[in-house]
């Protein structure tokens, strides 16, 4: 007889799901069955089984993920049995290194063996020895950056940005509620402590969200990075209030997944995103997620250890609301506006003590979680805070800020560090993720999705401003490098993470988007190359599209348009410069099994005008129609003027005559106007579209359709659903 006993996930469901809302509706009926709007409890179940299956087909002893995947599917599913005893005390040895010399994302694995040890501590999979050997490697487990560094150890993690944020504070939490009495961390402070402390941060951490959304908004890989650690409070914690309120803001991020995702592809602009996960959607990190809870794909899942599929197969308290899921699967025409993040001033003038938006103050300690977590470490109102925070706490001498080393003596006079900032900020706030507008045209056979007037001009680490979406690999956006392409024959390469040839743009281009028409104005703002101790920012003299063609059913080049067909959907992009295919020679740079180029590049300046037009046959008709009337539309693109010797550019006034959306004008300075009407770029709700909306700031989300619905209040922190 087995002494881990297998319980029916349908029962466990229901007897939970209480946990995962409130409000009226769900109290559930008199029966006790779940309440009502949720997502099926069968339907789920069967979408956990799907991703169980294809995840144990290996074992692989040494991930986290695959154990889980193996231990949980041993639970519920009675045809399957795990093997005994294999995962030895050693068999995460490679993470535990991680935790013992603190180098960065080690946050990422500690929560996968949270998970591990506190739903799977007695199974017998483990080898003796082996679960004690996890509890000890969590209780030394470095829970903050303001905790001692044991002596000859320089702390490498990365707390900052917001997925970090809520990462450390759901390990912090939770390993304290479960060990109260222990010494925790490199403080010894008790578990009681250290619980105490990071549940006023994840509460805090969870207002933000709810007032702000996500400054990394529509990431497609640091979604799943706060999809993660809120299933796993909400499985695990056992605070009602903190639950219900991680319940409601994993409802909001699922909800703007649903909306910017198509065919399983969550395919719109990012806030941050590397090349490894925006080339093709199936190499995304939110791929097994979208898969499982939005059903849109009959594409395989490519991990046996996707973070996010692994935690939602074995998730028991928490279910989607059915509106969400029906929002992510209609075939309805729509149109999503959002406001995400916090506004942050990057190019002065200078002021002592300058104001800082919805009453949080640039020079408060307890405000860094803000300023930080958006990276706008470098912003002039928050560089005396940095200069700080970098000297009480030695961050000089770490990996993630060895590249400002050379500015460490100006943190006694920190007013010279704000004069530098304000005079750089096109390139010195490169990390900032500050407001942003976005717009997401989603219909049956293409998505459109833009961030609208952004950071125009600037480098902007891994910003990913605009792209059309067809399928998992039938994708098309622009990009301005800033690095020629690297040899390198490993397509998942992220490009160093720096900005390179695909990730991120070297500078920004000013875009204005209406249903499925965009334009997008590049025109760098910083000279082409820097002296020391700035020679990093730098870029090419070009800017180039990615157009996969041997993921198109037609492609076809006339005049400056070039044009693709996948199924019923189509695309033209017009290019003010001249362009050429490149390439790329297999045997030296990977190409992911692409035969065809797949890379156009416009070349003659970095400053440039690209244009977009979607359309889809049931609007066209044939996709000939479609070409005709573009090559037929009158453009014209007027430059403001003659390039400095250094590159900067004054950019460019534009007229469109679309043959779908009418006369456009647009321009580096000027309002975005079609057919005589200005189209507001700026100051959207925080949500706005045909399911809802949300006003930015606003206490209340409801969320309808198809007769579903749930209600979101964020001032009461109460959910509710409801359906027929």
């Amino acid at each position: 007889m087995r002494s881990y006993a297998r319980a029916g996930l349908g029962a466990v469901l229901v007897l939970t799901a209480l946990v995962a809302g409130c409000g009226d509706s769900d109290l559930g009926p008199p029966d006790g069955a779940p309440p009502a709007g949720l997502v099926d409890e069968g339907w789920m179940e069967e979408r956990q089984l799907d991703y169980l299956r294809h995840a144990t087909q290996d074992l692989g002893t040494g991930s986290i993920l695959n154990v889980i995947a193996h231990m949980e599917r041993d639970r519920i599913d009675p045809s399957y049995t795990a093997p005994t005893g294999v995962v030895t005390p050693d068999a995460f040895e490679r993470s535990f290194e991680k935790f013992r010399t603190l180098r960065d994302t080690r946050d990422f694995d500690g929560l996968y063996l949270l998970n591990l040890w506190l739903g799977y501590r007695d199974h017998p999979m483990l080898a003796p020895g082996t679960a004690a050997r996890i509890e000890q490697e969590l209780v030394d487990f470095k829970m903050w950056f303001t905790e001692p560094t044991p002596e000859g150890l320089v702390d490498d993690s990365y707390y900052w940005t917001e997925n970090h944020q809520i990462l450390f504070h759901a390990i912090e939490y939770l390993v304290g509620q479960e060990l109260p009495d222990r010494a925790l961390s490199t403080d010894r402070k008790t578990g009681a402590e250290h619980r105490a402390v990071a549940r006023e941060r994840i509460l805090e951490w969870l207002e933000h969200r709810s007032r702000f959304g996500f400054s990394e908004w529509h990431s497609n890989v640091y979604y799943q990075k706060d999809l993660t650690p809120l299933l796993t409070l909400i499985e695990y914690a056992d605070d009602e209030e903190l639950v219900r309120r991680a319940t409601i803001i994993l409802d909001v991020l699922l909800y703007d997944m649903a909306t910017h995702t198509m065919r399983g592809a969550f395919g719109a602009t990012h806030g941050r995103s590397y090349k490894k996960d925006k080339m093709t959607s199936r190499h995304d990190d939110t791929w097994g997620g979208v898969k499982m809870l939005f059903d849109q794909t009959d594409l395989p899942y490519q991990s046996n250890g996707h973070p996010d599929a692994t935690l939602l197969a074995r998730s028991r308290k928490y279910r989607m609301p059915e509106v969400i899921r029906r929002i992510a699967q209609t075939d309805e025409t729509f149109t999503e506006r959002e406001r995400l993040s916090v506004p942050i001033d990057l190019d002065g003038p200078y002021e002592e003590n300058p104001p800082a938006p919805y009453g949080f103050d640039f020079g408060d300690f307890e405000n860094l979680d803000v300023w930080w977590g958006i990276g706008a470490l470098t912003a002039w109102p928050v560089v005396p805070l940095t200069l700080e925070v970098f000297t009480q706490y030695d961050l000089w001498s770490t990996q993630n800020f060895a590249d400002f080393a050379d500015l460490e003596p100006i943190a006694a006079t920190p007013i010279v560090g704000q004069q530098l900032s304000i005079g750089a900020h096109e390139y010195f706030a490169f990390g900032v993720l500050d407001e942003v507008n976005t717009l997401t045209h989603r219909t049956a056979d293409f998505m459109l999705s833009t961030a609208v007037d952004y950071n125009k001009g600037a480098f902007r680490s891994q910003i990913h401003t605009w792209q059309a979406t067809f399928d998992p690999d039938a994708l098309v956006f622009t990009s301005h490098p800033f690095r020629p392409n690297p040899e390198s024959l490993d397509w998942s390469d992220r490009d160093n993470e720096q900005g390179g040839y695909w990730t991120g743009d070297a500078s920004v281009p000013r875009s204005a988007q209406l249903e499925n028409v965009g334009i997008h104005i590049y025109a760098p703002q910083y000279a082409m190359r820097n002296p020391a101790p700035f020679t990093f920012f730098r870029w090419e003299d070009y800017t180039h599209a990615f157009i996969p063609q041997d993921h198109m059913d037609e492609v076809v080049q006339e005049g400056s348009w070039t044009f693709a067909r996948k199924g019923d959907g189509y695309v033209g992009l017009w290019s003010y410069r001249p362009t050429r295919w490149m390439d790329w020679d297999p045997a030296v740079y990977a190409t992911n099994g692409m035969e065809k180029p797949f890379d156009l590049i416009a070349e003659g300046g970095a400053d440039t005008v690209w244009i977009v037009e979607c359309g889809r046959a049931a609007d066209w008709g044939s996709f000939d129609e479609f070409r005709r009337a573009l090559v037929g539309a009158s453009v014209e693109v007027v430059p403001l003027g003659e390039r400095s010797a250094d590159g900067i550019s004054p950019g460019f006034d534009v007229t469109y005559e679309s043959p779908s959306q009418g006369r456009m004008e647009f321009g580096w300075e000027r309002p975005f106007v079609v057919e005589g009407r200005e189209i507001p770029l700026s100051d959207f709700p925080r949500i706005d579209g045909p399911f809802g909306r949300l006003e930015h700031d606003g206490p209340r989300l409801r969320l309808e359709h198809d007769g579903y619905a749930v209600d979101l209040d964020f001032h009461a922190w109460q959910r509710t659903t409801s359906g027929p």
